[in-house]
């Protein structure tokens, strides 16, 4: 068996057959993959992993070899990072640190736990706020909360993609012409 460290960025992006991203998993599942002919390595992570007769490249992204069917969640699960994540970490009333969630109608007035109702926010904002709408406080949301959408979402949530992976999961910016 290869010795197998966890290194910076231990993931390896999972292709279907049809390079279709499907999920993230270890550097150590990656290889076990590729050393198994399932799948094959597309782009080499930083590395060689070492076994008594082989030394295998650490794999970043890898190709199933068969197609999977996968029934695919049509909505992203709605959690505290991943809230911070969507705001960019950032309050979404005052634009400072964020460090609590917000419900923007509260939930002590009916308002949803649902991703068009929570924002991020900093604590003096979200104190300061109690049990008002931000339009009984004369306050304005700099971008109205909505649930995050994409490839990119779908398949890592609210990780950080590691950079070689932007070619399939569709993170390249639009170049200017």
């Amino acid at each position: 068996m290869p010795d197998i460290r966890p290194t910076v960025g231990s993931g390896a992006l999972v292709l279907n057959a049809t390079y279709e991203p499907l999920c993230v998993v270890s550097v150590r599942r990656a290889a076990i993959l590729v050393l198994s002919a399932k799948a094959v390595c597309v782009a080499d992570g930083d590395g060689i992993l070492h076994s008594a007769r082989e030394a295998l490249p650490v794999p970043s992204v890898v190709r199933l070899t068969r197609y999977v069917r996968v029934p695919y969640r049509t909505h992203v699960g709605l959690s505290r990072r991943a809230v911070f994540a969507r705001d960019g970490w950032r309050c979404a009333y005052c634009r400072g640190p964020a460090e609590t969630i917000d419900h923007v109608f509260p939930r002590s007035r009916g308002g949803r736990h649902a991703w068009e109702n929570v924002v991020a926010a900093c604590a003096r904002c979200n104190h300061t706020k109690g049990d008002k709408t931000p339009a009984e406080m004369g306050w304005r949301l700099h971008s109205l909360p909505a649930a995050p959408k994409g490839t990119a979402w779908r398949v890592l949530g609210h990780r950080t993609p590691d950079p070689r992976w932007a070619d399939w999961l569709d993170l390249r910016e639009p170049e200017a012409a």
